[in-house]
């Protein structure tokens, strides 16, 4: 299993549009073989910063997750409009 922690912090105003974009990614990466989870969550402290827990089956269901239609066109947007920092994680 591979976890993914995609951490946002969205630029000022912009949170509905981030918000619009991250729900469209999800919907279709819950579809996807090999997505186990894929859930928003959003700081309880600081109201800009999000953070995207993604959990899939293997490297395989990554790299083709990273090759999708939905992937390749929504995520370029995202990052106009929130600085992102993505850690990768395997079980030890």
């Amino acid at each position: 299993m591979i976890s993914i922690v995609a951490k946002f912090r969205v630029h000022e105003g912009q949170e509905e549009k981030f918000l619009k974009l991250v729900n469209e990614l999800s919907e279709a990466s819950q579809k996807e073989k090999g997505c186990i989870e894929y859930m928003l969550f959003k700081d309880v402290k600081k109201a800009l910063d999000y953070c995207i827990i993604e959990k899939w089956q293997d490297q395989a269901a990554v790299d083709e997750h990273n090759n999708t239609k939905h992937f390749t066109n929504i995520v370029p947007q995202l990052t106009e409009i929130a600085e992102a920092e993505i850690d990768i994680y395997q079980p030890v």
